[in-house]
């Protein structure tokens, strides 16, 4: 068996190599989800925007192929275990809007949104 050892690989264009038969993240974000809201690392992330507590969008670089794609959203509260309910979501080929409300396991929310210290979210699909 051989070994192949490299530090970066290229199309013959120079861009990203293509994948067969293999789905992978397409995009992926953590961000701040309290007081000034910001990305702490992400992958294909144009931007993050706070629409209002608990109410989140991130646009992505390179569209998705269309809107068929999973999304994948955790959330995790600084010093708690906290389980969230998505209220509410929207999800365009350029974009992934997301609601959000904390959920104790003995009720399903108040229907409020909540803010959380540590958002996750990451998406699966084919790009355009």
């Amino acid at each position: 068996m051989s070994t192949i050892k490299v530090d970066t690989v290229q199309s013959r264009g120079g861009g990203a190599v293509t994948l067969t038969n293999q789905e992978t993240i397409k995009v992926w974000h953590h961000f701040n989800g309290t007081g000034t809201v910001a990305t702490g690392d992400s992958f294909n992330v144009a931007s993050l925007t706070d629409n209002k507590e608990g109410d989140y969008t991130t646009a992505f670089t390179n569209n998705m192929g269309n809107v068929n794609y999973c999304h994948l959203h955790h959330v995790i509260e600084a010093n708690a275990y906290t389980q969230y309910l998505a209220n509410d979501y929207s999800q365009t080929t350029s974009q992934l809007r997301m609601e959000q409300d904390s959920w104790n396991g003995s009720n399903s929310g108040d229907a409020a949104n909540d803010d959380f210290t540590h958002c996750n979210e990451a998406m699966i699909g084919d790009l355009a």
